[in-house]
């Protein structure tokens, strides 16, 4: 199977991507197009595999954000890139985009000098896919929180990433 390469988001994506993120809001959360280019604006790390079979979202602690996991996470590590969201389509799953986004991403941040990345798991809605695979990547558990009013619970996790 040909790997497909991983490339920088760009304005002409937007729309692909909020289409895909939105067929996944349970997981990540519903956006409206000005948040979604807001939040582009604002990211330390953003790429996509082939005709956006997948994308990922991160920023690093000086992002203007507001997410309770993002400042979460902002008050406990001076420095980190956080996971915001990573996304396969449906039908390219089971292809290791993924693991492939998550690679980059690692020598990315590490060449820009982070040692730490870091994301959050639904707890419940529960994801025992997601647990599984950012256990397989070395993540590890830190904490967890209540959000949304109760109507979402989360795991946090995270990684080092020190040469």
């Amino acid at each position: 199977m040909e790997l497909l390469p991983i490339e920088h988001v760009s304005r002409a994506d937007e729309a692909v991507i909020l289409a895909l993120n939105n067929e996944h809001a349970a997981e990540l959360s519903w956006l409206e197009p000005e948040r979604l280019s807001f939040l582009l604006g604002e990211a330390f790390y953003t790429r996509r595999l082939g005709a956006l079979e997948a994308f990922i979202m991160c920023f690093d602690q000086d992002a203007r954000y507001d997410s309770p996991n993002f400042l979460w996470f902002r008050e406990r590590y001076p420095r980190f890139v956080y996971v915001d969201r990573v996304v396969v389509a449906a039908e390219a799953r089971g292809r290791g985009h993924a693991r492939r986004l998550y690679e980059d991403l690692f020598e990315h941040a590490q060449r820009a000098g982070h040692t730490i990345v870091t994301c959050e798991v639904n707890a419940d809605p529960p994801n025992p896919a997601s647990d599984a695979f950012h256990a397989a990547l070395g993540f590890s558990e830190v904490g967890d929180a209540v959000i949304h009013g109760g109507k979402k619970t989360v795991r946090y996790w995270a990684k080092s990433i020190a040469a």
